[in-house]
């Protein structure tokens, strides 16, 4: 048998999920690598009462990449709203505080949640703590904490993690060095994909693995942390905090935003990202155009089916979908 390519993919937020949902269904072998960063909602309630990492984005990702029934993935991903202390709670990052619990691990937990709920691929923290996010700004003013960086309403000069050791877990070390496809993205460019590549040893691994490095842009700005950036200032901001220039491929959207999609966004202080071919082509990428951006419930998302086509495309198996420059 001829072994499935393996990508690795590297993120959190939403942006992740969504990918996710389309890949899982090619044949390749998935290592989804994510963030434990946050420090918001139901995940920081947890992370601060129970001293343990995050569970809200790797809940996600267990969820996405999961093959069980779909009422128990609603179940899984159902959050309460009562007037007592479990509201706001998922009832997921609940079960995966008491794995955590009874197996002493959180990453066990992950590996046990992902057991139960059949996940396609492996889901795997970027550490196996948690982390705090720190932002320094162009003031020279830090903000702590992943969920308080975006209401600052400063620029952004780099972000940087403590405590100051912490330790990549080695599957995911391995997993980086064997990949055939390595995404960074979709994601909040500071708080949901830099804060996995500052991880001690995995952000050099990213950049020495001999993987072709595919990095997937937003299609919106994010206010208070992307605010007026083009596809290649995202780049530059993480080549900066990599110290190596290390993606081979950036997909972008040269699907129209709707004009009344994009008025509603522009009163949230978001504007679709510009996508500067040229610059982007200095930089040494080859650029990836198609329509990648969709709309759901009113939101911009990225288009799952057409990107993971793409993804899987750039692997070898199929080279004339891909309309590059």
């Amino acid at each position: 048998m001829t072994a499935l390519p393996k990508i690795v993919v590297i993120g959190g937020g939403t942006g992740l999920p969504v990918l996710l949902r389309g890949l899982k269904n090619y044949p390749v072998d998935i290592t989804a690598i994510v963030t434990v960063a946050d420090d918001g909602g139901s995940s920081g309630r947890l992370r601060s009462e129970l001293s343990i990492p995050p569970p809200g984005d790797v809940r996600n990702v267990i969820a996405a990449l999961s093959d069980a029934e779909p009422m128990i993935i609603e179940m899984f991903q159902h959050r309460f709203n009562t007037a007592n202390e479990l509201s706001g709670h998922s009832l997921g990052n609940l079960i995966i505080a008491a794995l955590t619990s009874i197996t002493g691990d959180f990453v066990q937990a992950v590996k046990e949640m992902s057991r139960v709920l059949n996940v396609h691929g492996k889901v795997l923290p970027a550490a196996n703590q948690s982390v705090v996010l720190h932002a320094e700004m162009m003031d020279g003013t830090i903000v702590s904490g992943e969920s308080k960086i975006p209401e600052s309403g400063k620029e952004i000069k780099r972000v940087f993690l403590t405590p100051e050791v912490i330790k990549p877990l080695p599957e995911t070390i391995q997993s980086i060095q064997e990949a055939d496809l390595i995404v960074v993205g979709p994601g909040s460019l500071y708080t949901s994909i830099l804060p996995n590549l500052l991880v001690p040893g995995l952000g050099e691994e990213v950049c020495n693995a001999k993987a072709k490095k595919v990095y997937i842009c937003n299609l919106m700005t994010q206010p208070g942390e992307t605010t007026g950036f083009t596809a290649s200032r995202h780049v530059k901001a993480l080549y900066e905090h990599m110290g190596c220039s290390f993606i081979d491929t950036i997909i972008v959207n040269n699907k129209e935003i709707p004009p009344a999609l994009q008025h509603r966004y522009e009163k949230e202080m978001a504007i679709p990202v510009y996508f500067d071919v040229d610059q982007l082509i200095a930089l040494g990428m080859e650029v990836v155009q198609d329509r990648i951006a969709t709309i759901e419930q009113g939101f911009i998302r990225h288009d799952t089916d057409t990107v993971a086509e793409i993804l899987y495309a750039l692997i070898g198996r199929d080279l004339s979908r891909i309309a590059s420059t």
